[in-house]
């Protein structure tokens, strides 16, 4: 937990939403020993990829089998507080992806992001939250892609220019749309 903690203490909020959100995984964190683990069914700690071409003409998303839509890539972080080393598990486990033109270790964004019941393997999971840490990656769009059936059905590389369009997840278009306009100002 105490890798966590210390990436979260320095983790600069970029908005008035981030900061509230750090303020609340803070106390989430401070207030519940299992924060890592989704044995905390009112709110768990996750880590995210989004991952653009190294021209940051196109992102990559998965079509997700239990979100049926389109979306980033990442995971529970299962009890390991180096959330970027959970990204970077999640991203090769869900794309097959094993090289990256960059991929900073530096978080780039941090939400607390409402997830609502549904079934996992068979299983009930309640709503709650996921208390998220953001990475984001250039990858080379040639690269051969490996479609993780377990949790997507295709991948693809769409245009920046039109890629909200196939996002049905509302809530999520705002989180997407801060991220890459963050990849797009970096060098």
């Amino acid at each position: 937990m105490d890798k966590f903690i210390k990436l979260l203490e320095s983790y600069a909020p970029i908005s008035e939403q981030e900061a509230q959100d750090k303020a609340l995984i803070s106390k989430f964190v401070e207030r519940h020993h299992d924060a890592l683990s989704r044995t905390n069914l009112a709110g768990h700690v996750t880590s995210s990829i989004i991952i653009l071409n190294s021209e940051k003409t196109h992102i990559l998303l998965g079509y997700h089998n239990i979100y049926d839509a389109w979306g980033w890539f990442g995971g529970h972080n299962d009890g390991d507080a180096d959330c970027y080393a959970v990204a970077l598990k999640e991203v090769r486990e869900e794309t097959g992806l094993e090289t990256f033109v960059k991929a900073p270790n530096d978080p780039i964004a941090l939400d607390v992001i409402y997830v609502q019941n549904h079934l996992k393997n068979g299983a009930y999971v309640p709503d709650h939250l996921h208390l998220n840490i953001t990475y984001g990656f250039l990858a080379d769009d040639q690269i051969p892609l490996k479609v993780n059936a377990h949790e997507h059905q295709a991948l693809r590389w769409f245009p920046l220019e039109t890629y909200l369009d196939e996002v049905d997840e509302v809530r999520m278009k705002p989180i997407y749309q801060k991220i890459v306009e963050r990849m797009l100002n970096q060098s």
